[in-house]
């Protein structure tokens, strides 16, 4: 346990923004998830624009990494193409 009232400060910040990361996360592989399982028609014309957006702004917050977030959205434009 901290001794130093900042240190305390400090445990309970982190521990919210463990918990906001986790829900961000989640939030993410969901809608990547439900973008995969979509017909390849439907995810070229009203998903793709929105999946971009979504894998962008989790790395701008540092949800992930922006090498990742070009990978992901990457592969998922091969399911765009292919249709």
């Amino acid at each position: 346990m901290p001794t130093h009232k900042s240190a305390e400060k400090r445990m309970r910040q982190n521990e919210r923004r463990r918990l906001t990361n986790k829900a961000q996360r989640t939030s993410l592989r969901k809608s990547i998830k439900s973008y995969r399982d979509l017909p390849a028609g439907e995810a070229s014309k009203t998903q793709s624009p929105r999946i971009d957006s979504t894998i962008d702004r989790a790395a701008k917050k540092g949800i992930i990494h922006h090498r990742k977030a070009s990978r992901l959205k990457s592969r998922l434009s091969r399911k765009t193409v292919s249709a």
